[in-house]
């Protein structure tokens, strides 16, 4: 006879304690939402089935009193408010967050607000990051590829450790999919393609050769990427930004040099 696991004492009391959280979270943010932040929202394509209209400076600091915690997250979000859900982005516990817990979030994306905010405060500090980046840029759904992109722009911003490979490897899956033509999917691919081409030196000459490439395709959306791109990668404060990099790396290495003389 098959036996039964051992209930968690604990889980129960975890469950009522975030339900009574959400609903306060949830009166918080009717009480901050208003109908000029709701106009606001629609106009710059922050369109969703249930949104109280408030801003996200508001949501962060009510995030900041909630503090950290997985499971008043996955409650939040299954409320599908747009504010709840960016609110659940902000207070989940990264190292807590699974694979497939991504996988339905990224499903229920509305719109780029609710798709960046997960993918640039959450998504991009999981151990999962990586591995969903060349699936998601793979998928038909608009907002599942649009956050494939976004993934590799906040990785290149975030994830310090990373090797140049991972980031040459994200530069064959832009190249790919630059053809799309839905607004808020090429507008990730830029914006993953310029990301890329701010990290490093050797990168950013990779990145600009993508870039060049695309922007002599006959179509109208590679064509834009790539010009885009060429412009972004070539201003002062790109080049600014390399030079920090590169003096980072150069202290790394001194450091290193000097830790490995000390063990000798």
């Amino acid at each position: 006879m098959r036996q039964s696991k051992p209930r968690d004492p604990g889980s129960s009391a975890r469950t009522e304690e975030a339900a009574v959280s959400v609903d306060r979270a949830l009166r918080e943010l009717r009480r901050m939402g208003t109908a000029r932040n709701r106009h606001g929202m629609a106009r710059y394509g922050l369109v969703a089935r249930k949104v109280f209209g408030v801003s996200v400076a508001e949501i962060r600091r009510l995030a900041a009193r909630l503090g950290r915690d997985h499971t008043l997250a996955l409650a939040l979000w299954e409320t599908g408010w747009y504010e709840a859900r960016l609110l659940a982005a902000f207070v989940d516990e990264p190292a807590r967050v699974t694979a497939s817990q991504m996988d339905r979030w990224s499903r229920d994306f509305e719109n780029w607000g609710d798709c960046d905010t997960a993918v640039m405060h959450l998504f991009d500090r999981t151990p999962h990051a990586w591995g969903k980046v060349g699936i998601w840029c793979g998928r038909k759904r608009e907002f599942v590829k649009r956050a494939g992109f976004a993934l590799i722009a906040s990785l290149a911003l975030h994830d310090r450790t990373a090797p140049d490979s991972r980031f040459e490897a994200a530069l064959a899956l832009v190249e790919r999919e630059a053809c799309d033509e839905r607004n808020f999917v090429k507008k990730a691919v830029n914006w993953a393609l310029r990301s890329v081409g701010c990290r490093n030196g050797a990168l950013h000459a990779r990145a600009v050769a993508v870039a060049t490439r695309l922007a002599a395709a006959p179509e109208a959306t590679p064509r834009w990427i790539g010009k885009d791109a060429l412009r972004q990668l070539a201003t002062p404060a790109t080049h600014r930004r390399l030079a920090r990099a590169a003096a980072r790396a150069d202290r790394s290495r001194r450091k290193d040099r000097s830790s490995r003389a000390d063990r000798s």
